[in-house]
């Protein structure tokens, strides 16, 4: 049977999350210039410069794979493989100096999520997931915590609620209404803290293929599920509402609340 994500990928996946890690540090907390976007989301040197870091060695090393960066656009979308990019999830932490931001490294296999790292380069915290293997946190085997009591138990987290477009914000004030403990900010550290152990919970809309492709592996192969709001697998195509859980139960009972 062959690999869903061949070694050579996973070595090129560390490598990538190595070369932007410097760059991160050397702004980190320091005065950098800060643009808004055109959806006025925020933008400093350090994204970029991390972007290219990574973006050069795949078009180095990997001339034919695809890459879908935050920052410098697609190219070859239509490839076997395709490496997704966050240089900094988490831009608003960066920049308040806040540690809870991380580099997000995904790599598709026909528009499937099957290896993702979560680098967080301050801490020095690295998630690494990949089809068909246990998820790595530091090295060391993740695994996600049972929430016996479900969603009325649960620990949730999300990053804002000020990010959920039109209704979806009623359907997640429901699910924050019913769990035990909610708590914001984060980014895709969250999830990395989900697949950990520390987290039952997350549930977000509005995000990227960026945003959330990396984290899919990281949880799933820590024993966690992650899907959209109606249940189905996150892949190239979805809309950016996710639910990231760490049981069957708790994540049962999510869908459910987000329904109505």
């Amino acid at each position: 049977m062959t690999e869903p994500c061949p070694t050579p990928l996973v070595t090129l996946a560390e490598r990538l999350a190595d070369a932007s890690g410097p760059v991160i540090r050397r702004y980190f907390r320091t005065p950098v210039a800060v643009d808004d976007k055109a959806d006025a989301s925020p933008v400093t040197v350090a994204d970029r410069e991390a972007e290219r870091a990574i973006r050069a060695i795949i078009e180095s090393e990997r001339p034919d794979d695809g890459i879908y960066g935050e920052e410098f656009g697609t190219k070859n979308l239509d490839a076997e493989w395709v490496w997704v990019i966050d240089p900094i999830d988490g831009t608003k932490s960066f920049i308040t100096g806040r540690p809870i931001f991380g580099t997000l490294i995904a790599l598709l296999h026909r528009g499937r999520p099957v290896l993702g790292v979560i680098d967080q380069p301050i801490v020095n915290d690295r998630w690494l997931g990949v089809e068909g293997r246990p998820t790595l946190f530091n090295g060391q085997p993740a695994r996600v915590r049972g929430c016996a009591g479900g969603l009325a138990a649960a620990t949730l987290g999300t990053t804002s609620p000020d990010l959920f477009p039109g209704s979806d914000l009623d359907a997640f004030r429901r699910v924050a209404g019913t769990a035990k403990v909610s708590v914001y900010g984060g980014d895709c550290y969250s999830y990395g803290l989900l697949a950990a152990g520390y987290y039952d919970l997350v549930v977000e809309s509005g995000l990227k293929l960026y945003d959330f492709a990396a984290l899919v592996p990281v949880v799933t192969g820590a024993g966690g599920l992650m899907t959209d709001w109606d249940g189905q697998p996150l892949d190239a195509n979805s809309s950016g509402r996710v639910v990231a859980a760490g049981d069957a139960r708790t994540h049962r009972e999510t869908l459910a609340v987000l329904a109505g």
